[in-house]
């Protein structure tokens, strides 16, 4: 029974590793701090305590949660000059980066039809999206995911591995630990494949239905600035949902021509960074740009750190 995973990075060139811990670290950090400015942003200021920005601290507290359950442990196995994790953390990470994983996805269609509501059915919109709903939304959506994550983790356990199991990826993939299994791997296979259409068509349908309905009531509008009004409210989601989904899409289009074709460990490591870095990373930016909002907020944070700074000093010259 194996007990030890061993990537196979695509980082073994030596002069490239401090390259490599240097560049993810700081997308690392940026995401991070990013997202809990979001966090911090959003709870700091009364006039952001709607449903829209409820939703989107869920988002930010997932995306900090989706990149911790891998990069951390990448960036330690580069310091330490180890490409090894033992078997009990390999399952603990799947377990987390599926939850976070189809947890952004259900939270990004709540976002949606937050925006179709917001936007086709104006005058009821808090009356709708009261606080019970949206609580219950989210609810829902973290029961799934984390039904999802238990349920393919308690599987996963019941296959043997016959050596020392060899990824080439930098994470814990969930189909390449089930491909490299030496026991029977179908019901394994059958319900990861029956749980990705399910929680990826499903949210999509929803998320294409909620936009068909806005384009519609968008298309009724009959001045020029009413429809870039409506258009602007949804279009940092939109952006996130596009930049989501195309990742997404990157990474399945990887893994459906490696069934087919020699496995190609860069561009499955390419796919696996889009998807696992650089979208968490770049969504706090898409928001916070184009959001007066939130950079309202944001100001108001900086201002309200820098004045305690300074109070700080005060008080260090005082004593000193």
């Amino acid at each position: 029974e194996c007990k030890i995973v061993e990537f196979q990075h695509y980082y073994n060139e030596p002069e490239l590793q401090a390259l490599i811990f240097g560049l993810f670290l700081s997308m690392y950090l940026i995401t991070v701090f990013g997202n809990l400015l979001i966090i911090l942003a959003v709870s700091s200021d009364a006039h952001l305590h709607t449903p829209m920005y409820f939703f989107l601290t869920n988002l930010s507290f997932v995306d900090i949660c989706f990149t911790s359950t891998t990069i951390p442990k990448m960036l330690w196995n580069v310091q330490t000059q180890s490409k090894v994790i033992t078997y009990e953390g390999c399952i603990t990470q799947i377990y987390f980066f599926l939850l976070s994983a189809v947890l952004d996805i259900f939270l990004l269609t709540v976002m949606a039809y937050d925006r179709f509501v917001a936007i086709c059915h104006p005058l009821h919109y808090m009356v709708i999206m009261n606080p019970r709903l949206c609580f219950l939304l989210v609810l829902v959506s973290w029961t799934i995911s984390i039904l999802n994550s238990l349920l393919q983790s308690l599987i996963l356990l019941q296959l043997s591995f016959c050596t020392v199991v060899e990824i080439p990826d930098f994470f814990c993939d969930l189909s390449q630990i089930i491909q490299l299994a030496c026991s029977d791997t179908f019901l394994n296979n059958m319900v990861m494949y029956l749980t990705v259409v399910l929680l990826s068509s499903g949210p999509l349908a929803g998320i294409l239905y909620s936009y068909s309905k806005i384009v519609s009531c968008i298309c009724r509008i009959s001045s020029v600035q009413g429809k870039y009004k409506a258009f602007s409210i949804c279009a940092s989601h939109l952006s996130v949902v596009s930049l989501f989904f195309c990742t997404s899409l990157g990474v399945l289009g990887v893994y459906l021509s490696s069934a087919t074709a020699p496995h190609n460990s860069h561009s499955s490591a390419t796919a696996s960074v889009m998807y696992t870095v650089v979208t968490p990373m770049l969504n706090p930016f898409i928001y916070s740009l184009r959001n007066k909002d939130i950079k309202r907020a944001l100001k108001r944070v900086i201002h309200i750190k820098r004045e305690i700074v300074l109070a700080l000093e005060q008080k260090l010259l005082f004593f000193d």
